[in-house]
């Protein structure tokens, strides 16, 4: 017996006991971290977890909520799971969840184990804790001091994968990650069995016929679907290094692509969402209607990556996961609002230094056809150190379909970089009339000056814990009334 395994062990479990005395909503890692430092290989002493029953969820933007949509559906199914959904995705996150699932003998009984990944780290993880899957939901520009560019965790998963020959679940509709498929799949060759790695090849980029090891995921063109100019930024071909050109958008990088040089373009999807209808807020997957519990464009491939991932890992259909839908609430998710002076602000997180986060905001305003005011802020990336500003991305942003949505005013605020996000508007030709800067960040302010706007219907970005002191701000207003 492994003592200090089960000395980690110990401590993990009264770490937990003790948070859960404070608060027991209370997300936090100490659990696992405290278990780690104790025995650095605690994740994989740990008994009773079959690998076949274990899902990694990675990538840029969406993985928290495909995350946590898998996990719902799979316990509305009757299944036990041990899943990170509370957000935690580094090593740490990932032991503290199954110190939780774990008895005092290092043993874990469940069903399936679901784990969203933190990009960077799927490789420390996967070395701890075997899987026979993973999801990627897109590879994309984010963090540009710590990952350089996409083609960097590119080269990363791409090394995790071959090591572990994981069997992948791809968004079909976003170039970089379901190019992952070659992989697996030769696309120079023909459609033959790799007998020494199981492989199964195929000729085409535009159907993954019989191929057991890859599965895709994507949406059909839909209402807010949209064309950006060619001047915008696109990616390079992940086969070919030339131009990877969208014929549409159905988030930002995300849509019908095509490379006129090699041919490169989406994979058919073995899991589809199609008829999109916004305003009764569904969508369908082989012919089962699903209501949508938060009905922005980028949900939709949550949507269907989690749909295809429980059908993968347990055989649950359409229409169960469709039951499932409707009780599904994100506690890890982007949206969010508030009441203040009569006015309704919808809020919507995004990653700093993430232009695809940032343009799914201001696609979102702009579908909006009613008046409205913007409020943005830009603030200090502080994850690591050193703590920096940056404002670059927006520049990355398509603003046009701000310019006829009614927007009547946008307030910029934060005390760093508010007149640089202001610039980066201007220079997509938003109106310098229509801007207001106000270099702060104390809630009565920015709610104040939103207030006299007069206009009900407000949308808001900025960083999360000040939206979080925002909406106590605003509740503690309406409770002293």
């Amino acid at each position: 017996m492994n003592l200090r395994f089960l000395r980690a062990l110990s401590v993990g479990k009264l770490n937990e006991l003790a948070v859960n005395m404070v608060d027991r909503e209370r997300g936090t890692i100490r659990a696992g971290s405290k278990a780690l430092e104790i025995d650095p290989d605690f994740i994989s002493h740990l008994k009773g977890i079959d690998p076949d029953r274990v899902l990694f969820v990675t990538g840029t933007n969406g993985k928290s909520t495909t995350n946590n949509l898998i996990t719902h559906i799979l316990r509305n199914s009757g299944f036990s799971v041990v899943s990170n959904v509370e957000g935690a995705n580094l090593i740490t996150g990932v032991a503290m969840a199954l110190v939780k699932a774990s008895d005092m003998g290092g043993t874990i009984n469940a069903d399936y184990y679901v784990f969203e990944t933190d990009e960077r780290y799927l490789g420390y993880i996967a070395e701890q804790l075997p899987s026979s899957r993973l999801l990627v939901t897109n590879l994309q520009k984010d963090q540009v001091q710590r990952n350089g560019d996409p083609d960097y965790i590119y080269r990363k998963i791409t090394d995790v994968i071959c090591r572990n020959r994981f069997r992948l679940i791809l968004n079909a509709d976003e170039p970089r990650s379901a190019s992952l498929a070659d992989l697996w799949i030769d696309p120079q060759a023909g459609s033959d069995q790799d007998s020494s790695s199981g492989a199964v090849t195929s000729t085409g980029s535009t159907g993954s016929g019989a191929v057991s090891n890859v599965k895709f995921y994507g949406a059909a063109r839909h209402p807010r679907s949209f064309i950006k100019p060619d001047s915008f930024v696109t990616m390079p071909c992940p086969r070919c290094c030339h131009r990877i050109r969208f014929d549409y958008h159905n988030s930002d990088g995300i849509g019908g692509y095509h490379c006129d040089n090699c041919g490169y373009s989406n994979f058919a999807p073995d899991c589809l969402i199609t008829d999109v209808d916004y305003d009764n807020r569904t969508f369908s997957i082989d012919g089962t209607t699903f209501h949508m519990p938060y009905d922005q464009p980028f949900m939709l491939y949550n949507y269907a990556a989690a749909v295809l991932a429980c059908r993968e890992l347990a055989g649950i259909g359409a229409e169960d996961a469709a039951a499932a839908l409707e009780t599904f609430v994100n506690v890890a998710g982007r949206l969010d609002s508030l009441e203040y002076n009569g006015q309704h602000i919808q809020y919507m997180r995004f990653k700093q230094e993430n232009p695809e986060t940032l343009q799914s905001f201001i696609n979102a305003v702009a579908a909006d056809p009613e008046e409205k005011v913007l409020v943005i802020g830009f603030g200090t990336v502080n994850d690591f150190d050193p703590h920096y500003i940056n404002s670059s991305y927006a520049f990355d942003c398509d603003l046009s379909l701000l310019e006829h949505s009614n927007v009547i005013k946008y307030i910029f605020v934060t005390d760093t970089i508010c007149y640089d996000a202001a610039l980066s508007f201007i220079y997509g030709g938003v109106d310098p009339d229509r801007i207001e800067v106000i270099p702060t960040n104390d809630e009565k302010t920015i709610l104040d000056a939103v207030a006299e706007t007069g206009c009900s219907n407000v949308y808001m970005t900025i960083e999360l814990h000040r939206f979080e002191r925002m909406k106590a701000y605003a509740a503690g207003e309406v409770s002293n009334g």
